[in-house]
């Protein structure tokens, strides 16, 4: 890890839907020379529960160092965090940025827990690719995830990872896997699915219809990317749908896996940088969020946090072309698409039920 001067950040975890503050870890403080300001503001950004420290030293530090803007760093699962806006009901909720995934976005847009980001206040924003700034979402997207096929490389080549009648092929019953619906990857599934054989990416009849037909042969509908490693690793399983994520130390650690695309229906989702409604610093919100999608900070998000930038100037690292190729260079060129959260939200609560009776429960 690249040593350099770390300024003071405090790590806040949030658990339970009460939004109890535990877990409070202080760094020790120091002064920034390297600041373009003598500001003594401080910024709570609100973000995921992993890669915390390989994050500050990839976009947070950076940003102290130039702007002189302290971050205080809160951790929590998407739910818990939604949780803890809905409960200032619009007043200060104690969070300047919250890192979400897209759906959770959208859910708290609903109740209106956000602001709006835009490229007056966040001129970086006319920077990024089109799929990031989608007039869906109050802020813009920092990050992706594409979903397709791990394969072991030794029983599975790829023109069969790549298709969707891999998953009821006899020849490889019991030993695939598939995402539950309760992970990013299991809408992304469900949509591809859909787009496949049926009507589309909401076609969900159709979709339940086939992964029921499928579900006999599928050992498990996994919950935790860490099932996936552990079912291919102990060679459980030849196959898993899953994120492109997922892939990445099993490939850099000369595993025999790797991942691919689906031929047809690829589905991707991504982590938005929004600012919550009431937030008490904004100019500093926006401030770092401009500073988050520009070419350095996505480029050191890439190489150290493993995130594949919005920013298609920024540098991929090998570790994720040897997983993606070149999708990254532009996933929309690589027919990768979005899916409309405004279709997925008020249905949400009915297809995880009928995923449950329908899918995973046969």
């Amino acid at each position: 890890m690249v040593q350099h001067l770390r300024h003071s950040h405090r790590f806040r975890t949030i658990t339970g839907t009460s939004g109890a503050l535990l877990g409070l870890l202080a760094l020790s403080a120091c002064s920034g020379d390297g600041g373009s300001s003598d500001s003594d503001e401080t910024l709570v950004l609100s973000t995921f529960p992993f890669g915390v420290e390989e994050f500050q030293e990839a976009v947070t530090d950076p940003f102290t160092e130039e702007t002189g803007i302290e971050v205080e760093i809160d951790t929590g699962s998407n739910s818990d965090r939604l949780s803890q806006l809905q409960l200032a009901e619009g007043e200060d909720p104690g969070v300047d940025v919250m890192l979400i995934s897209d759906y959770y976005a959208a859910l708290g847009q609903q109740d209106d827990l956000f602001q709006e980001v835009s490229a007056e206040n966040v001129p970086t924003i006319d920077e990024i690719a089109d799929f990031a700034v989608e007039d869906a979402y109050e802020g813009p997207a920092y990050s992706y995830q594409l979903y397709g096929t791990i394969y072991n490389t030794d029983e599975v080549d790829e023109d069969e990872a790549a298709s969707w009648e891999l998953w009821q092929d006899d020849e490889y019953s019991g030993r695939l896997a598939l995402p539950d619906i309760s992970v990013t990857a299991g809408q992304l599934m469900i949509s591809g699915v859909g787009e496949a054989y049926g009507d589309g990416p909401y076609d969900v009849d159709t979709a339940f219809s086939e992964l029921s037909d499928w579900s006999p042969d599928i050992l498990q509908f996994y919950t935790a990317s860490t099932e996936v490693t552990n079912l291919l690793t102990q060679s459980e399983i030849v196959a898993a749908g899953s994120l492109n994520g997922f892939a990445t130390d099993l490939i850099s650690s000369g595993e025999p896996i790797a991942w691919t695309a689906p031929e047809e229906g690829r589905y991707m989702a991504t982590n938005r940088a929004m600012i919550p409604a009431g937030a008490e610093n904004v100019e500093a919100a926006e401030q770092f969020i401009d500073y988050l999608l520009q070419v350095d900070a996505q480029s050191q998000s890439a190489d150290l946090v493993g995130d594949l930038p919005v920013n298609l100037d920024a540098e991929v690292p090998q570790e994720l072309t040897d997983v993606v190729g070149d999708i990254a260079e532009d996933p929309v060129e690589a027919q990768y698409e979005t899916l409309d959260p405004t279709e997925l939200v008020d249905t949400r609560g009915e297809w995880v039920d009928r995923f449950a009776r329908e899918v995973s429960g046969q």
